[in-house]
């Protein structure tokens, strides 16, 4: 998943996992070699010269580029190491690791033997294993996808789920996080099975909004291994790798010895220098890949030259044409998400690309299609706020920039400032990902992290997600109705408007994978009023022994008498279960966002107890403080503890329906 992540995205992200459904010979693992890929003749003939006066991309200026790049960028950004591969018209024009792929060892990064995990760029080769059957007339993009599976997929409106949604993630499904990654190998789970266990609801019109899903590749995954009759990491292997030669790569978990062996550390940051576990992925083809950069060269090239890599044939022509090509809309004209690439076209350049992370490693594949060109990158440290995605995006656009710069044109004209003004009101507001749990108790995560958009005084709008290098808040100016550009790129957002009203909008780099859908007025108080929730609830518990303590140092008696005694005692009571079961609840989820290894199966337990202890604190909690309002305000309590009971009765109701919206209330562990 690429580190657009709420959204993870984010996350809420984003941003993978399975061990094959048969034992197999580790041997079998590794694809028999090929001859390497020759390095590009830079010096045979003289290059053009660029009509812009831009550099030559050649290896001796490539090269002195990313040297003057990477080293800053990684010791500014704490990250241990990286490897980069730029291939050109067939070949690899360059290929370098930087920095080190062992700290303890000080080994460094080596482009044809260091194993990096690139995450969810591992989606390309299940995209592509999907095509190939497709070709073949073994599946169908436009069939009902149950056809070919073992368990049913509910349709949604009356529209089954087919392989075009999946490969452009109009699926409508859910964000899906159980069993992400863990760093025990026996936490992995076969590919059928973690697809079987739950499946997420599709919450939105299939084939209409953008929504991630991992899941959904998965289930890609799971049905080339059910048409082709093989394990998937068998398919891959016999009909991506071997023909591509690419002998350095692997889905399978755990990664053969031999392989193991080469295999990068991870490291949060690159100064704590502790390696990580290695990360095992329960839904395998959305993420479990492990490749050197020499292999990542072979399948660019494949994909730049439409599916040949010297007599190899991994798609043919149209196939790959038609993959590159056929996009499916976002928001207006921003880049769309093509059949399993995304759009990213820049400066005037047809581009397509996709992004990966995992908890340690960072990746990003780049192909300029019509440039014959190819960047990828990866990186095996989270390292120092974010760093990683801020590496890559720089690299990225400065390539693009520096090698395939716009062609000069007129400048844009905007739109009139007073119209300009009336559309930042009009967008600005609170959103939310279309990327997102929403039947389960990780739709807390929605309530933590909203996505607002503020009009700014100058015309301009800010994005709170859409942050600079530098971590402020991008600027966007309206360059065409409803469509921005960012003041300091080339990247564009853009709003669907209805009577009047935006109801959702996209961003670059975001638009093909997801968009941000208005919130009601309601919906987009729940945080303000869950905070402020929380807070009378916790006084209350607070205020219990310091009540106490004060009225034995004073000498003081309690006065409340009778029912009205019982009835503050147990509203004490009452707020302590409340504060535990909604303060427990959000306290888990933020870990597990936090620390993925938390989303194992091995913490099923502790949710259910904890949605179980919910079910019982959080209605007996809003009863009580009801009761405690109400023999309050007829007893003879002054009237600050009367407007104090009735605001904590208020707040114990709102925490119960945050219980039952956001699934606290319940029983199960599927999220």
């Amino acid at each position: 998943m690429r580190a657009i992540s709420p959204i993870l995205c984010g996350a809420v992200l984003s941003a993978m996992l399975a061990f094959p459904l048969a034992a197999q010979d580790p041997a079998a693992a590794v694809p028999t070699a090929a001859p390497p890929v020759p390095a590009a003749a830079v010096d045979a003939a003289p290059a053009a010269p660029a009509a812009t006066g831009a550099p030559v991309l050649t290896r001796e200026d490539a090269e002195a580029w990313l040297d003057g790049f990477f080293p800053y960028a990684l010791a500014a950004g704490d990250v241990a190491g990286a490897v980069v591969v730029v291939v050109k018209d067939g070949q690899v024009l360059l290929q370098k690791g930087y920095g080190y792929a062992n700290l303890a060892e000080r080994a460094p990064v080596d482009p044809e033997r260091t194993l990096f995990r690139p995450g969810s760029v591992s989606k390309l080769f299940t995209w592509t294993a999907v095509m190939q059957l497709v070709e073949q007339g073994k599946l169908d993009l436009d069939a009902d996808l149950n056809q070919y599976l073992d368990f049913p997929i509910p349709a949604r409106d009356g529209k089954p789920m087919t392989l075009r949604q999946v490969m452009t993630h109009t699926t409508g499904l859910e964000e899906q996080i159980r069993g992400l990654i863990t760093a025990d190998p026996a936490e992995i789970t076969p590919l059928g099975e973690a697809l079987k266990h739950w499946v997420p609801e599709r919450i939105h019109v299939p084939g209409a909004t953008p929504a991630y899903s991992n899941y959904a590749t998965a289930l890609a995954g799971y049905i080339v291994e059910r048409v082709s009759g093989m394990p998937f990491d068998d398919y891959v292997e016999r009909n991506i790798f071997q023909p591509l030669g690419m002998a350095s790569s692997s889905f399978r978990q755990p990664l053969p010895p031999a392989l193991l062996a080469r295999m990068s550390n991870g490291y949060a940051r690159a100064s704590e220098a502790e390696p990580k576990p290695y990360e095992f992925i329960s839904l395998a083809p959305a993420g479990s890949l492990a490749s050197s950069g020499a292999d990542m060269a072979r399948f660019m090239i494949a994909h730049l030259q439409e599916g040949a890599f010297g007599d190899a044939r991994i798609l043919q022509a149209e196939t790959a044409r038609k993959m590159h090509s056929t996009g499916q809309a976002s928001v207006g004209p921003l880049n769309r998400m093509m059949l399993g690439f995304y759009e990213t076209s820049v400066n005037g350049h047809r581009a397509i690309s996709h992004g990966g992370d995992t908890q340690w490693f960072h990746s990003d594949l780049q192909l300029f299609l019509d440039d014959g060109v190819g960047l990828f990158v990866s990186m095996n440290s989270s390292g120092r706020d974010g760093a990683t995605g801020n590496i890559r995006y720089a690299l990225s656009r400065g390539f693009a920039d520096r090698y395939f710069p716009a062609a000069p044109g007129a400048a844009d004209k905007g739109v009139p400032a007073e119209d300009a003004t009336l559309h930042a009101q009009q967008i600005a507001g609170t959103y939310t990902s279309s990327r997102r749990p929403d039947s389960n108790i990780l739709s807390l995560a929605n309530l933590l992290g909203p996505v607002k958009v503020v009009a700014n005084e100058d015309g301009t709008i800010s994005v709170t997600l859409a942050l600079g290098a530098g971590g402020a808040p991008k600027k966007w100016r309206e360059v065409a109705p409803y469509l921005w550009q960012d003041t300091t790129s080339s990247d564009r957002l853009a709003a669907d408007v209805v009577d009047g009203q935006v109801t959702r909008f996209s961003m670059e780099p975001y638009a093909p994978i997801m968009v941000f859908e208005r919130l009601s007025a309601w919906n987009a108080l729940a945080m303000p009023l869950l905070a402020a929730s929380l807070v009378v609830v916790l006084l209350t518990v607070l205020a219990w022994p310091v009540s106490a303590l004060v009225r034995r140092y004073y000498g003081a008696r309690y006065r409340l008498q009778g029912t009205d005694a019982r009835a503050h005692r147990w509203a004490r009571i009452a707020s302590l279960l409340v504060l535990l079961a909604m303060g427990g609840a959000l306290g888990l989820v933020v870990a597990m966002l936090g620390k993925l290894e938390m989303t194992s199966p091995g913490n099923d337990g502790l949710i259910v107890a904890l949605r179980l202890f919910a079910t019982v604190a959080l209605p007996l909690g809003a009863a009580i403080s009801l009761w405690n309002a109400f023999e309050a305000l007829r007893g003879r309590r002054g009237w600050l503890a009367k407007a104090w009971a009735v605001l904590l009765a208020l707040s114990c109701l709102f925490l119960l329906w945050i219980g039952f919206a956001n699934h606290v209330i319940g029983f199960g562990a599927n999220y």
